[in-house]
C-alpha cells in the first residue's frame, strides 16, 4: 500500500502541467466582392478578452472568458469555464493590413479584405 501511494506521487510530480482547455467558437465565414466577413460566437467574452493576431500567413484568434462574480452560494452549475482559440490560414489575397475586427454581444465579426489585383475589375476596350 505504501508502495503504491509513493509511485502514485512521483507519476503526479512528473506529471506535465496541462494546457488551457480551448474550445473552438462556431464560426460562419461569408464571402463578398471585397471582402471575405467571418463571424466568430464566443458569448461570454468581452472586446477586452480578445487577442487577433496575424503572423505569416495565420490569423489566430483567442477569446478569453473572465469569471462571473457570483452573489450568494452556487447551488448547481453547468456552465464551464473556457477559453475560444481558432486558426486559420489566409490566402495571399488577403490584405493582412487591413483587416478589421468588431465585438458584439458575444459575436466577434472581422472583415478580412481581399488585396486590389484580386478584386474582380472591368477592362476598358479602345480602338
Amino acid at each position: 500500500m505504501n508502495t503504491r501511494a509513493n509511485t502514485l506521487e512521483r507519476v503526479e510530480e512528473a506529471a506535465p502541467t496541462r494546457m488551457p482547455a480551448w474550445e473552438l467558437p462556431p464560426t460562419n465565414i461569408r464571402e463578398e466582392k471585397d471582402a471575405y466577413l467571418l463571424e466568430l460566437e464566443m458569448p461570454g467574452v468581452s472586446k477586452t478578452g480578445i487577442e487577433v493576431t496575424v503572423e505569416a500567413n495565420e490569423l489566430t484568434i483567442v477569446g478569453r472568458r473572465s469569471d462571473p462574480e457570483i452573489q450568494g452560494e452556487l447551488v448547481y452549475q453547468e456552465s464551464r469555464r473556457g477559453d475560444y482559440r481558432r486558426t486559420f490560414e489566409l490566402d495571399p489575397s488577403i490584405n493582412t493590413g487591413k483587416i478589421e475586427a468588431k465585438m458584439d454581444q458575444g459575436v466577434l465579426k472581422l472583415t478580412l479584405p481581399k488585396a486590389e489585383q484580386v478584386k474582380p475589375h472591368r477592362i476598358q476596350v479602345t480602338d
